[in-house]
Order: C-alpha cells, then sequence, then structure tokens
C-alpha cells in the first residue's frame, strides 16, 4: 500500500469507510514492559472468528504478537532508526512458513520510499514511492515478480489538499481501474465533512458512485454514513465514553438485497 504522504490520496475513503462487522476491543496497560493487550472478535452471519494480541515496546524496538482462533501465530517486529530516517518492518506468521516479509522505509520532509521482500523461495518485490508537499502529493507502487519477469501490480495516484478539502485521483489495478474522491470539511476541526467518490473498473465497464458524510454531533460523539449506487447502506455511531475510550455502534444494509441479514458491528478501544 502507499504510505506518509501518500496516504492522503486515501483520505476520501478513510473519511466515509468504517469497519462493518462485530468487533471488541480492550487494551490493559498495567507496567512499562507489555504496552498494550487486545482482545477481538468478528461475528458474520453464522461464522465468528477471535483473536488475542499483544504489543510490547522498549527503546526504539516494537514487538507485536497476536494468536488467532485458528491456531495461527502472527508475529511483527518494528525497529527504528537502525539507520538514520528509516524504520524496519519484519512479520510472519506460523505454521504458514511462507507469509515472512521483510520491509524497510525511509522518510524524508518531502518524500518516502519503502521496500518490501517476500521472505520465501519466489519472493516478490514490492516498492512504493511518494513525494509532494502538505498541499500536493504524487504516489506510485509497483510488485515484481524475478522468478517470471513481470509486474504483479502497479498504481499510481495524485491528492491535491487545501484547508477545507481535498481531492484525489487513484489509476490502480494495473491501468484497470481509476477512482476520483472529494472531501469538503464543514468545521474548523475537520470532524464534519461531505464526500463525493467514483471508481471505474474498466475491464468490466462497472461504475460505482459513492456519496457520504461524518457529522459530529457534540465533542465526543460522531456520526457517519454512506451510500452506493448499488444499495450498500452503512452508518456508525462512535462515542467517546470516557477520554480517550470509544463505543463505536456500526452496522451495514443492502437494500437490493433485503432478504439478506445486516452486518452489524461493536466496538470499545480503552485507552490510558
Amino acid at each position: 500500500m502507499l504510505r506518509s504522504l501518500d496516504q492522503r490520496l486515501y483520505v476520501g475513503s478513510e473519511v466515509h469507510g468504517f469497519h462493518l462487522y462485530w468487533r471488541w476491543s480492550g487494551f490493559l496497560f498495567f507496567d512499562e514492559l507489555l504496552d498494550a493487550i487486545t482482545s477481538t472478535s468478528l461475528k458474520k452471519g453464522g461464522l465468528s472468528t477471535g483473536d488475542v494480541a499483544a504489543l510490547y515496546k522498549y527503546k526504539n524496538t516494537q514487538f507485536d504478537v497476536k494468536v488467532d482462533t485458528d491456531s495461527n501465530i502472527s508475529t511483527t517486529m518494528t525497529f527504528t532508526d537502525i539507520l538514520p530516517s528509516t524504520k524496519t518492518i519484519a512479520s510472519f506468521k506460523v505454521p504458514d512458513y511462507n507469509s515472512g516479509k521483510l520491509e524497510v522505509q525511509y522518510f524524508h520532509h518531502h518524500a518516502t520510499f519503502t521496500t518490501t521482500i517476500g521472505l520465501y523461495k519466489t519472493p516478490v518485490v514490492d516498492a512504493t514511492a511518494t513525494i509532494g508537499t502538505p498541499s500536493i502529493a504524487f504516489g506510485a507502487e509497483a510488485g515484481y515478480d524475478p522468478t517470471k519477469g513481470n509486474f504483479t501490480k502497479y498504481t499510481a495516484g495524485i491528492s491535491v489538499t487545501k484547508p477545507d478539502s481535498c481531492a484525489s485521483i487513484i489509476l490502480g489495478d494495473k491501468g484497470d481501474s481509476i477512482k476520483a474522491s472529494y472531501v469538503h470539511y464543514l468545521d474548523n476541526l475537520k470532524k464534519s465533512a461531505a464526500v463525493g467518490e467514483i471508481s471505474r473498473k474498466f475491464s468490466t465497464n462497472e461504475n460505482t458512485f459513492t456519496v457520504g458524510g461524518a457529522y459530529a454531533v457534540d465533542h465526543l460523539t460522531l456520526i457517519k454514513a454512506k451510500l452506493n449506487n448499488h444499495g450498500r447502506l452503512g452508518a456508525l455511531l462512535q462515542h467517546e465514553v470516557i477520554p480517550k475510550s470509544l463505543l463505536t455502534v456500526s452496522g451495514e444494509l443492502d437494500t437490493k438485497s433485503l432478504d439478506k441479514s445486516p452486518r452489524l458491528g461493536l466496538a470499545f478501544a480503552l485507552k490510558p
């Protein structure tokens, strides 16, 4: 994925995007060594899954370990500033030994560069680059398979940001799709906003139009909603129960298939 400055290319999706599933998360901070323990559960239809994760930080090193109900153990190690302005991330999953990845990120005031290499017999190399200023940013991403000698993916985008709005265009799926989005903020804190997005997939001639918005009822409560031309309606209510602790209720409904059960979600995040 595109990172750092280039994350602004996705601001349209971030404003009206939200988790639409059953989720519960709790954080327990109990000493200086173990920074967080997270428990997550997911319910979609008649299927339920869950996981338990732990986060440990020491100086410029961070360890993340997660165990899920399918007996998968995911581990991520992050090392900051091994070299100036860099971050190194190593990740792997047991028992899927072909999931290992090594990622190196370089950060500059007006540019970033990231390289990811798969740690298996036939590794695929991914690279992303961004360059820009607070008002405009350009980004590109590419994946290359050296064994087959071809590109697995390539994406490019541009975003323009103003104090009260942001617009972006992303060309993805090897040039097979294009997405344009616009966000207009309705207040100085950028909590209330109106969003519009148009996407097209050239191979199928499929167009998707999405409108949405976010509205801050007060400084503690936020409402989000979105609707696309395929009839998918989603809404979210988020409330800060106590300082830094958020309770979120969300749902999604296919208005063209009312016989299908809607997806409902509940999330609770507790931070110190």
